[in-house]
This record gives C-alpha cells, structure tokens and sequence, in this order.
C-alpha cells in the first residue's frame, strides 16, 4: 500500500479560507442560510468553516446542523458489515433557507442524494448547495456537482481518498492511498 500526500495542513487551511470566502460571497450575513454537515465526516468540515466564518470573518448567527443519512443510502443493506447510525443535530427549520450541504469527499455522489432525501423530513428548503473539500471527479455514479469545492482531484482504479481532520485525526491532511 502506498500513500501520497495531496494536501498537507497548510493547504488545506488556505483551502478551508477559500472556500469561507465563497460562502460570504454567496450568503453575505448567512440571515437566511444554514450549514449542514453529512455525517460521519462532513461534521468535522463544517465545524471548522463555521468557526473560521465567526472568528475570522465575523459572522454572526450562523446556524450549524449535521445529517445522518446511513438510513437513506442505497446501499444501507447491501453490505456485509452492519451500518452504525450517526446523529442528526438540526434544532432549525430549514423550510425555505439556502441549505450549503457539506462533505470532506464527493465520489459517487450516493451519500449527497441520501441528504436530499433526508433533509426532508425538516422542510422544503429554497435552495440547496454543495460545498466539499475533495472532488473525485471520475467517479461520479449519479449526476451531482459540488457548487464549492477545495480541490478536484483524479483518482482511479483501487485508490481512495483519505481526509484526516486534526479534532478526529490529529492532523490536518489528504492523502491518496493506492491498495
């Protein structure tokens, strides 16, 4: 097994930067948006551009929720391992808001319509959006787009793509891990 780094801390802090400043771009005071991590490790990702958001750019208000989806997958039965539910922590109504769904790694795009069909049982939003840090761009198995992402990257064959997130990891990182 090998590993190649993609991102080191440093790019991915100047990527979480960008992406911050997108949002504030398309969302200004984010009065009628709301952030939604997909769970498990969209969590992490969302938690940290919130913070950024308040601290560095000086949002205020800003509603954070995360959405377990294991139970709207396509897939939940299919494996030989049992899926372990996550939580979901929405304490807003998202009826008519701008929901910014967001994901460390967008891949087949399967976990992305999951959280469509998951976020309605909280209301009908206005508009939902995108934000991932990692794009697999040539493994897309439904047609889904990220309006945000932090990087494309072009991973084939057996590779995977590993996010690390120093709050779970103990350190900021990507890698390209080739079975």
């Amino acid at each position: 097994m090998s590993q190649k780094v993609l991102l080191n801390a440093k790019e991915v802090n100047i990527i979480l930067h960008r992406l911050a400043c997108q949002l504030i771009e398309n969302h200004n005071d984010f009065s009628n948006t709301v952030l939604i991590g997909i769970q498990p490790r969209g969590k992490f990702l969302a938690a940290r551009l919130t913070k950024m958001l308040v601290e560095e750019y000086g949002i205020k208000n800003i509603q954070l929720g995360q959405l377990d989806i294991t139970f709207y997958r396509d897939d939940f039965r299919r494996g030989e391992k049992t899926l372990e539910a996550n939580t979901t922590e929405i304490d807003f109504i998202v009826e008519n808001k701008n929901v910014v769904f967001i994901d460390d790694v967008l891949y087949t795009g399967r976990s992305i319509r999951a959280a469509l069909t998951a976020i309605q049982s909280f209301g009908r939003p206005q508009e939902i959006e995108l934000l991932t840090l990692i794009d697999r761009r040539f493994s897309r198995h439904l047609p889904i787009q990220p309006d945000y992402r932090g990087r494309q990257v072009d991973a084939i064959n057996e590779e995977k793509v590993v996010v690390n997130w120093i709050e779970n990891d103990g350190e900021d990182s990507v890698y390209l891990i080739n079975n």
